[in-house]
């Protein structure tokens, strides 16, 4: 039986077959997991607190005592692990080597010679994973036979060498999930690993009672390699999606994305360009090359393989390709459609080419289908009529290399890409042309103001500050998407529908973009934010054509109505996204330039990416040793010993908000000469003392020697000014933190973050003014002197803001300055200066998903 990658204490079983659990035992929040039939599996309900996504660690002994062998000791390694990460010429190499040789001293001998050891070493330790290997592929084209070299490590063994590692086998699941959360009166379900939505519960349903599914994720694209990109690598990249997204989407480390193939690149022929039957040869190499790739994977397809995976257990896997991640360029190809011009240009569904603008429900594309229309037109009298059959469906005449692999169906394998469809697309070619096209209009004031309103949004953690945007092209996908995220708080002043209504109508469809790419990006799905995100989708199509007068009929368009489809079927957009796969093209380009000699470069590249997956896993197990002989000795921080409680772990808490960068003790005195001036200052210590006496009484912490505080103006203080916040997301339920600052000169300048702070009626924004801890007896209590932003908002202003989708706060005189316990402190926030009214401020919900939907769940409440 497959143990469940969760974990929990105490669950309430639900048998498989429907027996009615009391509702009695079900609490708000309570977490069901029901499993496929396979697994064997009873459904379980799990209360909140006890739901966890991962396994319990384990403290096992380590793979391996000596990992650092085919070296001869572990300085050898660790110093050619140097080498290598510095990608060190051979003369460089050797110098070192020189080197350490001349200073070497102590326990650990040093026996490395030249690099040309080095290099032996390295091959031989690059045995302990599937290597590459290099077959050559012949197409037929023109009354010849073409032949190209295609590099490749098989799926099915790369597969097996992460099934194999004792390090990942507690990670790996292999039954699908279904989840839910009871919201008071009903379970509803939410979706985001691959294993918790539909495809993967369909693809174990079409297999043998006792397989498991190995399911695959593969991304290819060309990439330029040389600055001009006059050399280019087409590399296929593969990660498994049973194992966890912060190790799948990993670059660096064991089990996240790795290259398994490089697709040969054919150099265009001018006497042929753009012909079919020579863009359909192309695409017949790209297919003939891949299978290479695919061949094991095809075979097992048919059987299932049993395997002992790293944990003992002995399963019958199958393969599945469950996801193709790739841009609309490469889509085509996968799927053999003929792309922008073709009839039917989406690669997904039967989108007719004039009506892709429109949002509405199409027939979609299956294996099946397409395989029959291919298969109908090679028994056509005529070339002429079967080209007008596969016309009529924009196929090509190829064969379709995932059609070789059971239970794939690559037209529900292809996955929405948020990046060049959004980001770079719908986003980056479009509607911020338009943006910038509308600022030219209205001339230099309106440029130069955008510029400076940018500049003036607060900065924010993870998201880029932007001081100018005009004069400036943008070409990374993430750059451009948080330029999307700001645009409206930055142009709001200035497109009004007074002084630019077209550029006032753009903003809004910018708005609603912004929405659903945002509800596109979320973490963790519910029911619900399905919902909204395809409600979305819908104002966003709405309103884009007849409001901002462009022709939107194109494939980047149509394909958003098909992102809440790939959420329900194949999990959050994370799973899919081609981000993680495009940021290894930088590896590559680097290897490149530091690691060949220019010429034949494929087996060059390939080859030194071995040795890196090679020393990533020696480095790991290298970790684990340390780790392992440190264990139970000191504590891996501070190196002092461990405090164990009765059951032998160290005590654990968890801290939701803790002050930080001391400033030093203060006497109220000081304080009052150095902010007397700052009007939030005022009576600061007698807000103190009425904020203590009501505080301590209200948490049960009895006064000192039972009588009301009185502190004086000698008293002390201690000040500082950094806050760390660790909050829940609202969105997957996981600890997040925020990093706040109320500093006087932070980096020259100064910087007073804001935040959310809980009450017992509803929650508030407010600025931070001072922080400080005030030692009450024996106990330090941290605590915050804030500006509240909480003056209520006409109905009226904020069905205005609404149409721009913002929540605007009003600040309190500064003289109404509050005291709190930074404990009561939600998360932090980030506020926009409203430049047309004094003292207003716009949230900026966009700087993360949770923001996001805790300023929705504000605009959804009745005004009052």
């Amino acid at each position: 039986m497959t143990q469940p990658y969760l974990t929990f204490t105490r669950p309430i079983l639900l048998p498989t077959s429907p027996i009615l659990v009391p509702m009695s035992l079900i609490l708000l929040d309570d977490i069901k997991v029901e499993y496929h039939p396979h697994s064997q599996i009873s459904s379980t309900v799990h209360h909140f607190s006890e739901f966890t996504r991962s396994r319990m660690t384990e403290h096992t002994v380590p793979r391996n005592n000596t990992p650092w062998e085919p070296f001869r000791t572990r300085l050898d390694f660790e110093i050619a692990e140097i080498a290598l990460e510095a990608a060190m010429t051979k003369d460089q190499t050797n110098r070192l080597l020189d080197l350490v040789h001349r200073s070497a001293s102590g326990n650990d001998k040093f026996t490395l010679q030249n690099h040309d050891e080095v290099r032996s070493l390295w091959d031989l330790a690059s045995q302990r994973y599937t290597r590459f290997q290099n077959d050559t592929v012949s197409v037929p084209f023109d009354s010849e036979v073409h032949e190209f070299e295609m590099h490749y490590r098989p799926l099915w063994d790369w597969g097996l060498d992460l099934l194999r590692d004792k390090y990942l086998a507690p990670h790996f699941v292999f039954d699908a999930q279904r989840l839910s959360k009871f919201d008071g009166e009903r379970f509803v379900r939410f979706i985001d690993e691959p294993w918790t939505a539909d495809a993967f519960w369909n693809a174990q349903s079409q297999l043998p009672s006792d397989a498991k599914p190995l399911a695959y994720i593969l991304y290819a694209d060309k990439s330029k390699l040389s600055s001009f990109g006059t050399q280019k690598g087409y590399p296929i990249i593969a990660r498994i999606a049973n194992l966890p997204v912060h190790i799948r989407n990993n670059n660096t480390a064991l089990g996240g994305g790795r290259v398994v193939g490089w697709l040969p690149i054919i150099v265009e022929n001018q006497e042929h360009a753009k012909k079919k039957n020579y863009v359909d040869f192309k695409n017949a190499v790209w297919h003939t090359s891949f299978y290479q790739l695919l061949a094991s994977v095809a075979q097992h397809s048919n059987t299932g393989y049993w395997f002992e995976c790293g944990d003992g257990i002995k399963r019958r896997l199958w393969p599945v390709i469950l996801i193709l991640s790739a841009d609309y360029e490469e889509q085509c190809i996968m799927a053999l459609i003929r792309g922008l011009k073709g009839k039917f240009p989406c690669p997904v569904c039967l989108v007719p080419q004039d009506e892709q603008s429109v949002l509405a429900t199409h027939e979609f594309r299956t294996r099946h289908q397409s395989e029959d229309v291919l298969r109908t037109a090679r028994l056509k009298p005529s070339e002429k009529e079967k080209e007008a059959h596969l016309k009529a469906f924009s196929l090509r005449n190829v064969e379709n290399v995932f059609s070789r692999v059971r239970h794939v169906d690559v037209h529900r394998a292809l996955s929405f890409d948020r990046l060049h469809t959004n980001e770079e697309g719908l986003w980056g070619d479009h509607l911020w042309k338009e943006v910038k096209f509308w600022i030219s209009d209205l001339g230099r004031d309106a440029a130069v103001k955008l510029d400076k309103n940018f500049d003036g949004l607060p900065r924010w953690p993870d998201l880029t500050h932007f001081s100018s945007v005009i004069a400036v092209d943008f070409t990374d996908g993430t750059v451009l998407g948080d330029l999307s995220k700001m645009i409206v708080f930055a142009a709001q002043d200035i497109f009004t529908s007074s002084r630019c209504k077209l550029g006032h109508l753009l903003l809004r469809c910018i708005r609603h973009y912004i929405e659903f790419d945002i509800y596109a990006s979320l973490e963790v799905h519910t029911e619900h934010t399905i919902a909204a995100g395809r409600l979305a989708v819908q104002k966003f199509s709405e309103i884009m054509a007849p409001e901002t007068l462009k022709n939107w009929n194109f494939p980047k368009k149509h394909l958003v109505s098909h992102i809440f489809d790939d959420i329900i079927s194949k999990g959050a957009t994370r799973n899919y996204s081609t981000k993680p796969n495009e940021k290894m093209h930088g590896s590559l380009r680097k290897i490149y330039l530091q690691r060949t000699n220019f010429k034949n470069v494929a087996s060059q590249i390939l080859h030194y990416d071995e040795w890196l997956l090679t020393s990533t896993s020696m480095r790991t197990e290298l970790d684990e040793l340390d780790e392992y002989y440190k264990r139970n000795t000191c504590d891996p921080e501070t190196h002092e010993a461990l405090d164990l409680d009765d059951t032998g772990e160290p005590e654990s808490t968890t801290i939701h908000a803790h002050l930080g960068s001391r400033q030093g003790n203060h006497s109220f005195s000081d304080i009052m000469l150095s902010h007397g001036t700052d009007r939030a200052f005022t009576n600061f210590r007698m807000k103190l003392n009425g904020f203590l006496n009501g505080f301590l009484p209200q948490h049960n912490i009895p006064l000192p020697d039972g009588k009301c505080i009185h502190l004086r103006a000698e008293d002390m203080i201690t000040v500082f000014h950094f806050l760390r916040v660790n909050y829940e997301s609202i969105v997957d339920w996981r600890l997040h933190r925020d990093l706040l600052r109320c500093n006087p000169k932070f980096y020259g300048l100064p910087r007073y973050d804001c935040v959310i702070v809980k009450t017992a009626d509803k929650p508030f924004f407010a600025r931070l003014v001072y922080m400080f801890s005030c030692l009450i007896g024996n106990t330090d209590f941290p605590l915050a002197l804030i500006h509240p932003y909480d003056v209520g908002i006409a109905s009226s202003r904020r069905r205005r803001d609404n149409d721009m989708g913002l929540w605007r706060v009003r600040a309190k005189p500064r003289i109404s300055s509050e005291i709190i316990s930074v404990q009561s402190i939600i998360r932090g926030a980030a506020l926009a200066n409203d430049p047309e009214t004094d003292g207003d401020y716009f949230v900026i919900h966009t700087v993360d998903t949770d923001m996001f939907l805790r300023v929705k769940a504000l605009q959804d409440q009745p005004s009052t």
